[in-house]
C-alpha cells in the first residue's frame, strides 16, 4: 500500500501512528487485529520492519552488525544471527564475503540503503514501513532499487506501506494507492484506476508527468493505455 501524497498531507503521521511513536487522539489503528495503543511498543516496534530515507545505520557499525541490530536485541544465537545476515545481504544484492565488513562510509547511497531494507527485514516481521526510502537517490539508482525492491516483495509477501510523494514510484510498487490530502484520505486505487479516474486530485498529480517521461513506461508496464487530457495529444495527462 503507497501513501501517496504532498507534504504535509499525514503520510508520515500515518506510519508512526502503525508503530505507536505516536498515539492516537481519537478512533483506533489496528495492527494483528488489535488496537496499536494494546501492544507493548517496545515488542510492537521490533515486529515491524522501518526503513526511512537518510537509512539511519549506525556509523561505528559494520554493514553485518547493523542488519544484526534487531536479532540480536531479540536474543538469537550467534549462529542463527549469521546465517539471517548472510541470507538477507544474497537476498539484497550486497555478498557477505565481500559487504558484511563494511562500515556505511565505505559503501555508496544505494548500498547503504540495501542493509537499510535488509536490517528492517532481519527479525522477518509481517509489517515493513517505509518513510521515502529511495528519495535521497539519484535517478539511476533509484530505479534500479525500486526494482529490486519490486523482485523482493513479490519473493517476501510483506505487509508493506510505502511512503511518497512521486506519482511514478507510486505506480510503480504499488498494488494500491492510498492518495491523501490534508490528513485525510481521498480513496483507494490500484495502478490502472488510479491511471483512469477521474477525480480532481488524481488528474492534479497525473498532470505533474509530462507525456514521454515515467507514467508511459509505467503504463506500459502496467499494459494500459493513459486516458488523454481534453484538448491534449494522444498519452498526455
Amino acid at each position: 500500500m503507497v501513501l501517496l501524497g504532498r507534504s504535509g498531507s499525514g503520510k508520515t503521521t500515518t506510519l508512526k501512528l502503525v508503530n505507536r511513536m505516536l498515539e492516537p487522539t481519537s478512533g483506533n489503528v489496528m495492527v494483528g487485529g488489535r488496537p496499536a495503543r494494546e501492544w507493548d511498543p517496545i515488542q510492537l516496534r521490533r515486529s515491524i520492519g522501518y526503513v526511512i530515507q537518510e537509512v539511519g545505520l549506525f556509523p561505528h557499525y559494520t554493514a553485518e552488525q547493523n542488519i544484526a541490530t534487531v536479532p540480536r536485541l531479540l536474543g538469537w544465537d550467534r549462529q542463527r544471527i549469521r546465517s539471517r545476515v548472510e541470507e538477507l545481504m544474497e537476498l539484497v544484492g550486497l555478498p557477505a564475503q565481500e559487504f558484511r565488513g563494511r562500515y556505511p562510509y565505505q559503501l555508496s547511497g544505494g548500498q547503504r540503503q540495501r542493509v537499510g531494507l535488509a536490517r528492517a527485514l532481519a527479525a522477518d516481521p509481517p509489517i515493513l514501513l517505509m518513510d521515502e526510502p529511495f528519495g535521497a537517490l539519484d535517478p539511476l539508482t533509484r530505479a534500479e532499487i525500486q526494482q529490486e525492491f519490486r523482485r523482493l516483495q513479490s519473493q517476501l509477501k510483506k505487509t508493506v506501506l510505502f511512503v511518497t510523494h512521486d506519482v511514478i514510484e507510486a505506480l510503480t510498487l504499488g498494488d494500491h494507492i492510498a492518495l491523501m490530502e490534508n490528513g485525510t484520505l481521498s480513496g483507494v486505487y490500484s495502478a490502472r484506476e488510479f491511471l483512469r479516474s477521474n477525480h480532481a486530485l488524481v488528474r492534479e498529480y497525473l498532470d505533474t508527468v509530462r507525456a514521454g517521461s515515467g507514467l508511459l513506461a509505467v503504463a506500459q508496464d502496467q499494459n494500459l493505455n493513459v486516458p488523454r487530457r481534453q484538448g491534449g495529444t494522444e498519452g498526455e495527462s
